[in-house]
């Protein structure tokens, strides 16, 4: 969860680049207005958006209070309900300017705020929203609808006005991010554009853009030009996080996942092959319905197979109306301990390539905490008095709290 005085956001990159934007909005609202901007992906998720809206309303008690995000366009009367909430606005309108101010026809500013580098250090552009697919464990083609890309020139202009403000890094976000093109005209020469024709636009439109960073891919999707660009390019960041979700076969199609353990793992290897520097991140599911300790067994194994350093691991929350739901449950207690087994794994496995990186010199991107990260996404502690934003080349001698420093 971030908080950034009038805007709590909850889940992934893509509600917090539209939180900018709606925190931008709210500079010519009428009337005070406070925002939880929620997240549907899991239970605990929701449970954490109604508990931000109790510790908003007590912060700012005159404030008017709105809900939006994938929650509350999922379950609007969850939200609608309580009384701390005055309006709730849900995923199609949340970047209308009449959500937010009383003048409707006032146009939204593709710029970020004046205030974007107060805030972030790296900068989240938007470039595709929704879901086409139909993983059966998933919810949130609800909240965000089919898929739908940013045309390549809006992004370009998105980027220049926070390159503008001196960010030094980019990092593409959406739903579906290897999805963007499917829904845009095909191409001159032929063919419907690829994520990789869009990332091969801002390399070519920016050339002193010094660092371009992918939010989460799914392996199927990722075409031949994006896969060259990855392995090549040294401004597209040596950190690629797949949306895998499970290491078992069986499990996997009952997820309806496109891709198979062996394909997932064939992709790795192809891309350490070419870049061998390359940080591996997954997100991956605890005791999905039906998984057997065998299948969990996979799910585990999985992660050193593929030398995962930065995990994301969930336990199965069943989702209301998803198919998974009327599939056989593995008992929560279960779930829950194969869940820690799978973070004991990742943590097993980030911490050897931690390890791995002292002594080498990396170019780290500060952050406002007295952090920062490398181009594989590794954690540094700063010298004091860096600037955040600045990139400085460190070379770490020490582990400390899980830190480089």
């Amino acid at each position: 969860m971030t908080t950034r005085d009038d805007v709590v956001t909850l889940g992934c990159r893509l509600n917090l680049a539209e939180s900018d934007a709606i925190r931008a909005m709210l500079a010519a609202a009428p009337e005070r207005t406070v925002v939880v901007n929620s997240c549907a992906v899991t239970a605990e998720a929701v449970r954490q958006s109604r508990r931000a809206i109790r510790r908003l309303r007590r912060a700012h008690p005159d404030a008017r209070l709105v809900v939006t995000g994938c929650a509350a366009t999922i379950t609007p009367d969850i939200f609608s309900a309580m009384a701390e909430v005055d309006a709730v606005v849900a995923n199609p309108d949340k970047l209308a300017p009449a959500s937010w101010r009383t003048d409707e026809h006032a146009p939204v500013s593709e710029s970020p705020s004046a205030r974007l580098s107060d805030r972030h250090t790296r900068a989240f552009v938007p470039v595709q929203t929704g879901c086409d697919h139909a993983c059966t464990f998933c919810i949130i083609p609800l909240g965000r609808g089919h898929s739908v890309s940013t045309p390549v020139a809006r992004v370009l202009r998105a980027i220049e006005a926070h390159l503008a403000l001196g960010v030094n890094e980019i990092v593409l976000t959406g739903v579906d991010v290897t999805g963007w093109g499917a829904d845009l005209a095909p191409k001159p020469e032929g063919g419907m554009p690829r994520l990789g024709d869009l990332v091969g636009a801002i390399l070519a439109h920016f050339p002193d853009l010094p660092r371009l960073r992918l939010s989460s891919l799914d392996g199927v999707e990722i075409d031949d030009r994006l896969f060259e660009i990855l392995t090549g390019e040294p401004r597209v960041m040596p950190h690629i996080h797949l949306s895998l979700q499970s290491g078992d076969d069986m499990v996997l199609k009952r997820m309806k996942r496109r891709h198979s353990r062996g394909q997932a793992l064939f992709l790795i290897e192809r891309l350490r092959l070419y870049r061998p520097d390359i940080a591996i991140g997954a997100d991956i599911i605890a005791g999905f319905p039906t998984e057997t300790e065998a299948m969990h067994a996979n799910n585990l194994s999985l992660i050193a197979a593929a030398g995962i350093v930065h995990g994301h691991i969930f336990p199965y929350s069943p989702r209301p109306g998803t198919p998974a739901t009327r599939m056989p449950a593995v008992d929560p207690a279960q779930v829950r301990e194969r869940a820690a087994q799978l973070r004991e794994a990742v943590a097993a496995e980030r911490a050897a390539w931690l390890h791995g990186l002292i002594g080498r010199p990396r170019e780290v991107l500060a952050e406002r905490d007295g952090t920062g990260h490398s181009p594989e996404f590794a954690p540094y502690r700063l010298p004091p008095g860096t600037a955040p934003g600045a990139l400085v080349t460190l070379t770490p001698t020490t582990i400390s709290e899980g830190l480089l420093a």
